[in-house]
């Protein structure tokens, strides 16, 4: 006789709530556990005066907590199931006339003015969004975000260890990071595949005096391969083709005479040499180190970004001159390029 068909497994409903189907493809992870909402927020140490920007609110576990804290909480949600969610939870309550919904990709609109932005951000978003918080004008007090565990550590990573990267340097060079805390899995509904942290970003005001897209060029030379020193990363012949290209314009745009044996090769084998950054490996340089090494490119009108042809590149050489001159030991060196 011929077994019974097994019934059909029950539906896995871990994903929702409230009868609301999270997509976590999107990155919704709505964080359940209170004491972790609660830690969180003491570590924003917000106060009652403060604007609070918080992107990706879910359903307002951490939103409605900071409204009760706060002057003004701006959550910026994208998906309008979860904008509704939001706003009945809040409707008929005197946190209401607190909260401030934008509906719509944070990563498309400008920023409002905000003291503290405090969120647990769609893991796809994290570095872009970084990047746009920290070069967002006036000036906030403070960011704790929470991000996937590797993502955070190598926001945090020190020169010489192995997550350390290009977002490392770019990172702590425009903030003070620090990472908070571990979060599990398990304190999320439904649970992500990866392990969370939390992590502290102070903006340095005022910020370093350099052109961000110019740096962010050279320093995207050093690490497209991190562990090969400096001498063979700016072998590449892309790397030469576009630095000839720029050298070139620069030269045209002053007026300067271009010898016919040129060579663009020979020219950044020089500097490297000449500053002894020939044999530097990006993975063991630090922030300082990499100022250094933009500070001579700059003097060569390399110092331009890879998306945009920037006429003023040399004012970064002058500013850096002023604020590093006591660093470079080499004074020979800068009067001979100079």
């Amino acid at each position: 006789m011929p077994k019974a068909r097994a019934g059909k497994r029950p539906e896995r409903r871990e994903g929702r709530a409230g009868g609301i189907l999270f997509n976590t493809g999107a990155g919704q992870h709505i964080l359940k556990n209170p004491l972790v909402v609660n830690s969180i927020i003491d570590k924003a140490a917000l106060r009652r005066t403060d604007v609070v920007l918080e992107v990706g609110p879910g359903t307002g576990n951490l939103t409605v907590k900071m409204l009760e804290k706060v002057k003004k909480v701006i959550a910026c949600e994208i998906d309008p199931r979860l904008v509704g969610e939001l706003q009945k939870r809040v409707q008929g309550t005197c946190l209401a006339n607190k909260l401030e919904i934008k509906v719509g990709d944070i990563l498309k609109t400008d920023l409002p003015f905000f003291d503290a932005c405090v969120a647990n951000l769609p893991y796809q978003i994290s570095s872009p969004f970084v990047f746009k918080l920290l070069l967002h004008r006036p000036f906030f007090r403070c960011a704790i975000l929470m991000f996937q565990r590797e993502f955070a550590l190598r926001l945090v990573a020190k020169p010489g260890s192995k997550l350390y990267c290009r977002l490392s340097i770019n990172t702590q060079l425009l903030a003070r990071v620090d990472h908070l805390m571990k979060v599990g899995k398990n304190n999320f509904r439904p649970p992500p595949k990866v392990e969370s942290s939390v992590v502290r970003i102070e903006p340095k005001n005022p910020p370093p005096p350099i052109n961000f897209q110019e740096w962010d060029g050279l320093v995207r030379i050093a690490f497209v391969r991190k562990n090969k020193t400096l001498s063979a990363a700016f072998k590449s012949s892309a790397v030469e083709q576009l630095l000839d290209h720029n050298y070139r314009i620069h030269c045209s745009l002053h007026n300067t005479e271009i010898p016919e044996n040129f060579k663009i090769a020979e020219k950044i084998q020089t500097v490297l040499k000449d500053t002894g950054y020939s044999e530097k490996r990006a993975r063991s340089m630090d922030i300082d180190d990499f100022i250094r090494y933009s500070f001579f490119f700059s003097l060569f009108a390399f110092l331009l970004s890879f998306f945009k042809f920037y006429p003023h590149c040399i004012t970064n050489a002058l500013v850096i001159q002023d604020c590093y001159m006591a660093s470079i030991q080499k004074a020979s060196i800068f009067h001979r390029y100079s």
